[in-house]
């Protein structure tokens, strides 16, 4: 998809915004885990979440080749939103973010903050996904969908800084929403010729990449059952998808309630909040806990963006 020239060119923009994000061994969580662990604080960045990273690569890209004189358009949960209006911004590029209904207060206020128009539509993220590109359309703007090649590389550079600033790594788990955190580990890893096992997380309640690799086809699920909404996804990416059969050993799912006893641990253990999809690496490794027993496991904490009420509702009272 890239090669490692173009990944170094990446991380050089990237840094022209932010400093590499650190990545520390914390001993609570190591003790807890059994394992040598490398926490990745993405939920440092200046959105708060790994996406930025894409949104900076991806916008600045589209300004240098003119290609929204409209400006532009996408659907999201959060944090993919909040790095397109944060690099929007930065290029007076316009930005209208589709939301599901009754979507993250924090978040949404979060991309307004950042200078987007935010626009509530449907039920789910597939549905204002489908919102997005028809108002694409009708208002002559260019749709940035969740997965493109700009995004993935722009988002491989953490993976990349992780990998060279952290000994040898011998397993990496990465969360699944759409697939760009996953593919970008993936080719950073490949790229740098390590033998890194990378392990892909899911929410148990929206499954869509794990059913697909069983099926050997993109499956789509009629409902993404999680309250961690950077999981919540019912419709896998075909591209997405392809990268993930080869170059990923497997995919963990997680249940609501072991996300949860990750946040906390986040919490004790390095007192850095988690939202949901940011603490399922976690969640996954303690699940695998025996087998991963005594071996050095890096964990992407990908974002710390949880609205406040559903931290006590989810987290507090689980």
């Amino acid at each position: 998809m890239f090669s490692l020239v173009e990944l170094e060119a990446a991380a050089a923009e990237v840094h022209e915004v932010f400093a590499a994000t650190a990545a520390y061994s914390w001993p609570l969580l190591c003790a807890r885990t059994a394992a040598e662990v490398w926490v990745k604080h993405e939920n440092q960045t200046p959105t708060g979440a790994f996406k930025v990273r894409g949104g900076i690569v991806h916008v600045r890209r589209l300004a240098e080749q003119g290609l929204a004189p409209n400006g532009l358009i996408s659907a999201t949960r959060g944090n993919h939103g909040q790095s397109l209006a944060f690099a929007g911004a930065r290029h007076g590029i316009d930005v209208t973010i589709v939301v599901p209904e009754g979507n993250s207060r924090e978040k949404n206020a979060a991309m307004r903050a950042f200078g987007a128009r935010l626009i509530e539509h449907g039920q789910d993220f597939d549905a204002a996904r489908a919102e997005a590109r028809r108002l694409a359309e009708v208002e002559g703007r260019f749709f940035a969908p969740s997965f493109h090649p700009d995004l993935v590389l722009g988002v491989a550079t953490w993976a990349l800084e992780l990998f060279r600033g952290a000994p040898p790594l011998d397993a990496l788990y990465v969360p699944i929403g759409q697939g760009s955190s996953i593919c970008g580990a993936i080719q950073a890893r490949d790229l740098l010729g390590l033998k890194t096992e990378i392990i892909g997380v899911q929410a148990k309640g929206a499954p869509t990449y794990a059913l697909s690799l069983e099926a050997g086809r993109p499956v789509t699920i009629e409902r993404a059952d999680t309250q961690a909404d950077g999981l919540a996804t019912r419709v896998p990416d075909a591209d997405a998808l392809a990268m993930i059969a080869k170059g990923a050993a497997r995919i963990v799912t997680v249940s609501d309630d072991e996300i949860a006893a990750a946040i906390r641990a986040y919490w004790t253990d390095t007192h850095n909040l988690a939202e949901g999809a940011g603490a399922a690496p976690l969640a996954a490794l303690l699940q695998e806990r025996e087998a991963m027993r005594g071996r050095r496991v890096g964990l992407p904490l990908s974002g710390g963006n949880i609205d406040l009420a559903l931290f006590q509702d989810w987290v507090l009272k689980n």
